[in-house]
């Protein structure tokens, strides 16, 4: 039997500094830096989702960065099927992959597979998505909790895109997604070994870098960015759409914001979503190593956890092998 190969996977809420650790570990070792942002695979999106820079994409190859546009939705099952591919590439060349981000479903899908949930038919996601167009998506928690109360149980009643979702697998299947989320996957890539690693700041300061990120994207076009996308006449509901500030800077733009009120509101919302992220990794990574990147910020430092974090790796695959 062949031992399986090495993935090294880097979670951490927003902010947290997880981008940069992947960019040291891929330039030390000439590994892969994998997305596993949903907001980073749009090309429109390269300031408001702080990608890598063009600077960092050359020190390091950075692989699933932009690569559709605003007008696409990137499920899942998709990008899954894009980073098995690339791992399989990088692997092929004798490099490391190195998967990073913040998405939880994307990871989770990764290591653990994905339910085996029916496509659902154009019908019935138009339905849903005009559904809450039609009555928002507080009032389509509550249609939900009716219907499925541990699916709405889990979702925040403003979360639209998992509210829709998880309204179309009802309607479509007439089963809940939670009962198909439930059943144990078929796709466990068992070919490969993941070690993860959670950065995880304290929370003052993840705050801080929060509020302190927005006002960097203001400075470095995020503004002009989202012109553009608006500029395109997109479906408000797409994914894009709402990413993290994009609304706010849209408010601006639109002016039904003043500035300050839009950026205030912009970083409590990031806020918000950097909390949910450090909640769902303790919940769902609980055995992965934890650090804060500042910890690693010294060469000394970063040489000593590189080191440890590759021996194990060694260790793991030598057993399993």
């Amino acid at each position: 039997m062949a031992k399986p190969r090495p993935v090294l996977i880097i979670g951490g809420p927003t902010a947290s500094g997880k981008s940069g650790l992947a960019l040291a570990w891929a330039k030390r070792v000439g590994g892969v830096v994998i997305n596993a942002d949903s907001m980073q695979v749009y090309a429109d999106l390269r300031v408001v989702t702080a990608r890598p820079s063009e600077t960092d994409e050359a020190e390091a190859s950075h692989i699933l960065y932009g690569i559709v546009p605003a007008s696409v939705r990137m499920s899942a099952a998709r990008w899954r099927e894009l980073a098995l591919a690339e791992i399989d590439r990088a692997h092929g060349q004798g490099r490391l992959p190195i998967v990073v981000g913040g998405t939880g479903l994307y990871l989770r899908s990764l290591m653990q597979g994905l339910s085996d949930i029916p496509d659902i038919p154009a019908d019935i996601r138009h339905a849903a998505m005009d559904l809450q167009a039609e009555i928002g998506s507080p009032a389509l928690h509550a249609r939900l909790a009716a219907v499925d109360p541990v699916t709405a149980s889990r979702l925040h009643p403003t979360d639209s895109q998992r509210l829709i979702r998880a309204w179309e697998v009802m309607q479509a299947t007439g089963r809940s997604i939670s009962d198909w989320q439930a059943a144990p996957p078929t796709d466990v890539p068992t070919h490969l070994s993941f070690t993860t690693l959670v950065v995880e700041p304290p929370r003052p300061r993840l705050y801080a870098q929060c509020d302190q990120r927005f006002r960097i994207m203001l400075e470095q076009g995020a503004e002009a960015e989202v012109a553009a996308l608006m500029a395109q006449g997109l479906d408000p509901a797409l994914p894009a759409m709402k990413a993290l500030g994009v609304p706010e800077i849209a408010a601006i733009l639109s002016g039904t914001l003043d500035r300050e009120t839009a950026i205030a509101r912009a970083q409590q919302l990031t806020r918000n979503y950097a909390k949910r992220q450090l909640t769902w990794f303790r919940n769902q990574m609980p055995s992965a190593v934890r650090l804060d990147s500042t910890e690693l910020a010294s060469e000394g430092a970063f040489a000593k956890f590189y080191d440890r974090i590759m021996t194990g790796m060694t260790k793991i695959i030598a057993k399993t092998g």
